[in-house]
């Protein structure tokens, strides 16, 4: 019986850890932060966001902001008033649907002459790797099989 309840405790566990790993933060411009004259869309091009993940814009407080902005904000290079700003210098936006998402820095004209201005679209959250078939051992990431090997010798502890 005991058994059965650590075989059941380390299954939810792994499920948990392996969404809670999968999520990676962006450092939005990485190095230089969210800055002027950055181009924003080729640090972008090559990433592949997911729901769960996180952006985060770097900036030194009062000189930039951040703003959510619709795609005709994006390209126009304007808020309205209900789109909110955040201004602390170190804006986390956790990314928690699918589609779209545009960002402007609504300080002056930074968007409109200065570039600062990013879209992204973020997929759907991933899928927990699938098992690996006899012939294709080597596709399981790294990460996975670490977890099983730490969960599974917690599991031969507790037993």
């Amino acid at each position: 019986m005991a058994s059965s309840h650590s075989a059941i405790l380390f299954v939810a566990t792994l499920f948990v850890l392996t969404a809670s790993i999968s999520a990676t933060e962006y450092i939005v411009g990485d190095q230089s932060g969210w800055t002027l004259d950055y181009d924003y869309q080729t640090w972008a091009k090559d990433k592949i966001f997911y729901v769960g993940d996180t952006l985060v814009f770097n900036y030194a407080s009062g000189s930039h902001s951040v703003v959510k902005v619709s795609g005709t904000g994006f390209q126009q290079c304007t808020a309205t008033s209900s789109n909110g700003t955040l201004t602390s210098g170190r804006d986390v936006i956790a990314l928690q649907t699918p589609g779209r998402k545009w960002y402007i820095c609504g300080v002056a004209k930074h968007c409109e002459l200065r570039n600062m201005k990013l879209v992204i679209t973020v997929l759907p959250q991933m899928a927990p790797a699938p098992s690996p078939s006899a012939s294709n051992t080597l596709a399981v990431p790294t990460i996975y099989g670490f977890v099983v090997a730490l969960f599974g010798s917690l599991l031969l502890l507790l037993a």
